[in-house]
């Protein structure tokens, strides 16, 4: 198997100008220096073919570059490149009426239309103010809803997030989420620990922290991205919603990285059961343009003329993009990422979690998949750098990968992606936990 000396001598060159210039607050996980890509395939500046599961963070989600979505950025582009929010454009509406048209409730649905991720949550966050007339807050731990000042208030997931950055908004408490492999709250016998967390939430959080009055909504990512690939168990969203009902709390669903296909369905909550009252979306949704959305039932969505706005919301070029992306992803991608999700992870586990005992657990749904390393599967101690030794090892032999959790890499390529494509990277995956593996236990010794 392909090994490369990287970087090579064009990436370093750019890499040494990137540090004179751009901030060192970027997280870079390695020295991966772009120059084209085509699918699930990208290369870098000096040559080298990768494979790309990790799509720019769940982003690119009809592939690099789809000749559909190029084709309907540059038509876009050669009209009008930007209007500002101040008036009106066709492709602005004919986007909010396609998210109207694949919106996780039965109720019509209304768009706000944004930037980015941390701009859909913010969003979110003074809509549901506006609405209820309330002030706080719940959140989960190892949530991440963005590093601007108030998504920042709602995201735990590492605390470099949030260090020398107090304080932020005010009005929100974090509470355990439902992670079924590791619980840290106590579950009766034969309780599903989805309930066991709604009913802390209602006995210890509303009778002693939060006023039930005074909670205006409850801000959760229906799969933790950043979090570790995290996928609640079954009983939770039921039971959640209950409670936002009792109360009339708002259940706000950010989507950003889980929605728009990648689990196999628009949304990942569509996956429990239940239907949200705000969604936050954005990555995925055109392919790589800056967008998001935050989307509500017709009824919330009540705020005056003027409460809040952008420039370049629904800016024109982006939202033909994000047409395009629904189009290929209504058409042909979200049953592929169903498909050959489910077969990534039965090929992962056939492969990989019986080969390996340092892999305490594969979990996911569709192409949103996580591989959790542990230390020892009895204690479940996270791995953190034999996951580390992992991801660095896969680049310099063509795989791109991104970490989340503690110790757990995400497979989550564009929605795209072939089996061949899944076969050939869960080898070079196969080979280099085996290499990583027996490098971690040198060092250890």
């Amino acid at each position: 198997m392909q090994t490369f000396n990287l970087p090579g001598p064009k990436a370093r060159s750019l890499i040494e100008r990137d540090n004179k210039v751009i901030s060192p607050s970027y997280p870079r996980g390695y020295p991966f220096v772009m120059e084209r890509g085509r699918g699930v395939e990208v290369w870098d500046v000096d040559g080298n073919r990768f494979l790309d599961f990790a799509a720019g963070i769940a982003v690119v989600a009809t592939g690099h570059s789809h000749p559909k979505v190029v084709q309907a950025i540059q038509e876009q582009a050669e009209k009008f490149i930007h209007i500002s929010s101040d008036f009106y454009h066709e492709k602005w509406v004919e986007l909010a009426e396609a998210i109207n048209g694949i919106a996780p409730f039965s109720e019509e649905a209304v768009s706000f239309m944004t930037n980015s991720g941390t701009e859909s949550v913010e969003a979110a966050i003074k809509l549901a103010r506006s609405h209820t007339g309330r002030t706080q807050f719940i959140g989960f731990l190892g949530g991440f809803h963005g590093r601007t000042m108030g998504s920042i208030a709602f995201t735990a997931s590492k605390k470099v997030y949030r260090h020398g950055f107090f304080p932020f908004m005010s009005g929100v408490v974090h509470v355990p989420y439902p992670d079924p492999y590791r619980q840290v709250l106590e579950s009766p016998p034969r309780e599903d620990y989805g309930d066991t967390v709604v009913r802390y939430i209602e006995e210890q959080i509303l009778t002693k922290v939060i006023p039930p009055d005074d909670l205006a909504g409850i801000l959760i990512e229906p799969i933790q991205g950043e979090g570790g690939y995290i996928i609640p168990s079954p009983g939770f969203f039921p039971a959640l919603r209950r409670l936002c009902d009792k109360y009339g709390i708002l259940l706000i669903a950010d989507e950003v990285q889980s929605g728009i296909g990648r689990t196999g369905k628009w949304w990942a909550i569509e996956h429990f059961g239940v239907e949200p009252d705000i969604v936050c979306t954005a990555k995925g949704i055109a392919s790589g343009m800056p967008l998001g959305v935050m989307f509500a039932r017709r009824q919330i969505m009540d705020w005056q003329k003027g409460a809040h706005g952008n420039t370049y919301g629904g800016n024109p070029v982006a939202c033909a993009a994000a047409l395009a992306t629904i189009s290929l992803v209504e058409n042909e991608y979200m049953q592929n990422a169903s498909a050959v999700g489910r077969y990534t992870k039965e090929l992962a586990e056939e492969i990989l979690l019986n080969k390996y005992s340092s892999i305490g657990e594969i979990r996911g749904q569709g192409l949103m998949i996580g591989i959790e390393f542990v230390e020892d599967r009895n204690t479940k101690k996270p791995a953190e750098q034999l996951r580390d030794a992992i991801i660095e090892n896969a680049f310099q032999r063509g795989l791109i990968l991104l970490g989340c959790g503690k110790s757990t890499i995400r497979l989550a390529p564009p929605l795209c992606v072939t089996r061949e494509e899944v076969d050939e990277a869960l080898e070079i995956l196969d080979e280099v936990i085996m290499i990583s593996e027996g490098e971690f236990h040198t060092i250890a010794a």
